[in-house]
């Protein structure tokens, strides 16, 4: 897949996570946020499911890669990939109940530092460029995201502790996405954030029917396009992709849901606000640019 192409995917996922964010808000005046998790992951699941013919229809997967594939690879992979979501969104959905929405957002993107950090730590190195373009968008969040101070509170704690495992979720999929194929990856994935949400449910929360029809709107929303859509996208534009730099990527979350809250929702942008969304698109512009060497050889062998 060449790079315009996997960074087409990740944008639309970005575009999708950004304006599921009203939904994922709104489900939780009903439920609580395993119940949300469990419901929505499972839909993903389920979605991807019924439409794996027509999606490997589409993408040309033939009997013969179906039945080459490494079943121990992809079971690994996507289980791997289900316990570190499973984490990082019960975090961040349990955080936002008792923080501020800017707050969240903020301390979210603060996985674009996390990426390269910890993919120094497994010997993955991230360019200088990358790095500016990192700082960059940080202080651009800021401009976006924060009105209030820069203390922490409980709430704050566990979405920057989202924060650090969406970073390990996106190391895991750079390991594994070009090992085996993304889409039957994410299914397993749900399947296994799912399951695991499913007991932490029913222990410490009391879901109810009627309470899940009142939040089937959002939870379906979630469910198929934020989840089944959006994380498939993400796994199969990961594939070849710099995680750091698909960090940054995925992060303009952030910015489409000020977009969205402005075209749906009539929230004005101040200028602070717009100077932080244009602070971050030139990062992930920057962040684009090739390496004078990688170009030096390509020309060297044309």
């Amino acid at each position: 897949m060449n790079r315009m192409k996997s960074n087409l995917m990740l944008l639309l996922c970005a575009t999708i996570w950004g304006s599921a964010f009203v939904a994922q808000s709104s489900g939780m005046e009903h439920i609580g946020p395993w119940t949300f998790n469990a419901c929505r992951s499972l839909i993903g699941g389920f979605t991807l499911l019924v439409l794996m013919p027509f999606l490997d229809n589409i993408r040309h997967v033939s009997v013969e890669e179906k039945r080459s594939m490494d079943r121990k690879t992809l079971l690994t992979g996507g289980i791997a990939c289900g316990i570190a979501l499973c984490a990082a969104s019960i975090f961040q959905q349990t955080g936002i109940q008792y923080t501020t929405v800017g707050k969240a957002g903020f301390l979210t993107a603060l996985y674009t530092i996390a990426v390269p950090v910890l993919g120094m730590c497994i010997g993955r190195k991230t360019r200088p460029l990358v790095w500016i373009c990192v700082g960059i968008s940080v202080v651009g969040f800021y401009f976006l995201s924060m009105a209030e101070s820069l203390s922490l509170s409980y709430g704050d704690g566990l979405v920057l502790a989202g924060s650090l495992l969406f970073a390990v979720h996106i190391l895991i999929i750079d390991h594994f996405s070009p090992k085996t194929d993304g889409v039957r990856l994410s299914c397993i994935q749900f399947f296994t954030a799912g399951e695991i949400s499913l007991v932490p449910m029913f222990l410490f929360e009391n879901p109810s029917f009627s309470a899940v029809l009142s939040a089937a709107g959002p939870i379906l929303y979630a469910g198929v396009l934020s989840s089944g859509a959006g994380y498939t996208l993400q796994i199969v534009g990961q594939k070849g992709a710099d995680p750091a730099v698909a960090s940054l990527i995925l992060s303009l979350e952030s910015v489409f849901s000020a977009v969205f809250g402005f075209l749906l929702l009539h929230q004005v942008l101040s200028v602070k606000e717009l100077a932080g969304c244009a602070l971050i698109f030139g990062a992930i512009i920057l962040s684009q640019l090739p390496e004078k060497q990688k170009e030096e050889s390509a020309v060297i062998e044309s």
